[in-house]
């Protein structure tokens, strides 16, 4: 195990590292992540459109189609706002300006995306002659067209402006007005390329990366336990190197999650069972079913944390319980270290795949229905795993028999530990008499 440890530290973690620094995935791992406020209180409304009390249930009937609107217009168009805040994140990275950028960004993404539909013949109640755009076209679904445009639309405009083909105002302009003249040539040849690219040579970008990415989403992120499982096991590995696993695997991964979420958030809007989702494998699912403390399951070693005979270990424990509870683990991954630790990473990776598999079987079994929601992530798991199912209380049961299956394999490695800490202990007693 330590060979292996060795191995880890001298050729993976180097090359993990550098891929999280690169600007382009750092882009899209912040760009996705400033758009959470919207996707969470959007996942609220729907949350809220399907109390299971009748009372409440008649109270909310007769405005249901008015508080359906924050739900269109956060989740329903989530690729739009991705496009601006990963164009914005890039530009800070080139020093741009990020204003003009994001506007760019969103540009290139509605180019290249969104076909306004003309509309000749009126319906009465439902139409005017006119044109339009079909808004499903700005959700879950145009996510991945949306990170390559906004990528594509701040690369021109740095290049633009490297090359210094860019309008310059003279010195005393203000700021706003200066960086707006020096956006124009970019604006326009952000134009022509898209349109070019969309209606000359009719190629359909978000349609193309459809058609190569959605098989790798059906893998990691759709009802694949093959997937689930590998999504788990590198995520943990990661942290076991000493590497926020989700920050490596964000760029690639947070992606697809959010999609799978969107689909089955907008299937259960227009009245599909929460049974009958089309993604089993979201982050929600490994969020309330696996990460119970946080990455690892860590909350069952926190708990045994609190009953050690080590002082240093009890003590720990009581520093990290209160965290743990709302499932953040950094004090426990660093202060064990769990991070570079043989007898600590084993249970820390070897756990979440076990609670992965269970609860993936009593999906199967139809014991609990797929999420449905996506709530912030320090919601404590048995009431955010109960809420997301659409209030099924045996998701919030399985949390718990989850937990308690974290304790069981925890535990002779946790033995393990406080008797090499004991010895510690009582060795550094010794050199102090």
């Amino acid at each position: 195990m330590n060979s292996l440890m060795t191995y880890l530290e001298a050729k993976v973690m180097p090359v993990a590292t550098k891929i999280s620094g690169q600007r382009h995935m750092s882009s899209i791992r912040h760009g996705l992540i400033a758009i959470l406020p919207l996707t969470i209180v959007g996942s609220f409304f729907t949350i809220l459109l399907n109390i299971p009390v009748d009372s409440i249930a008649a109270f909310i009937a007769p405005h249901k189609a008015m508080l359906d609107v924050p739900f269109r217009f956060t989740v329903g168009i989530m690729s739009l706002y991705c496009a601006f805040t990963i164009g914005q994140h890039l530009a800070s990275t080139y020093d741009l300006d990020q204003r003009s950028s994001g506007l760019l960004a969103v540009l290139a993404f509605l180019i290249s995306t969104v076909v306004p539909i003309q509309v000749t013949e009126s319906v009465d109640g439902v139409i005017n002659a006119g044109r339009y755009i079909n808004i499903a076209n700005l959700g879950s679904a145009s996510l991945f067209a949306a990170i390559v445009t906004s990528i594509a639309a701040v690369e021109i405009f740095r290049f633009m402006k490297e090359k210094n083909w860019t309008i310059k105002m003279p010195e005393g302009v203000p700021p706003e007005v200066s960086n707006s003249f020096v956006a124009l040539l970019p604006t326009a040849t952000v134009i022509f390329v898209f349109l070019i690219i969309r209606y000359v040579f009719h190629f359909d970008i978000n349609g193309f990366l459809t058609a190569i990415l959605m098989p790798l989403k059906g893998v990691l992120a759709g009802n694949s336990l093959f997937g689930g499982l590998l999504t788990v096991f590198l995520i943990c590995l990661f942290w076991v190197m000493g590497i926020h696993g989700p920050a490596i695997l964000g760029p690639i991964i947070r992606p697809f999650w959010d999609m799978s979420i969107a689909e089955n958030m907008e299937a259960f809007a227009t009245g599909t069972p929460a049974s009958q989702m089309p993604n089993i494998f979201t982050e929600q699912f490994i969020q309330w079913y696996v990460w119970i403390g946080g990455s690892g399951a860590t909350l069952a070693l926190v708990c045994l944390f609190l009953f050690s005979k080590s002082e240093f270990i009890k003590k720990l424990g009581k520093l990290s319980i209160l965290p743990g509870l709302f499932n953040i683990n950094e004090p426990v991954i660093f202060g064990a270290p769990i991070v570079m630790n043989p007898i600590l990473a084993i249970p820390f990776i070897l756990a979440p795949l076990v609670m992965t598999t269970v609860a993936y079987i009593f999906l199967k079994l139809g014991l609990i229905p797929m999420m449905v929601a996506k709530l912030p992530f320090t919601v404590l798991s048995p009431i955010a795993a109960w809420m997301s199912t659409d209030w099924t209380i045996m998701a919030g049961v399985l949390v718990i028999i989850n937990f308690i299956i974290s304790l069981i394999i925890y535990y002779p490695f946790f033995k393990v530990f406080e008797r090499q800490q004991l010895e510690k202990e009582a060795e550094f007693a010794k050199s102090d008499m």
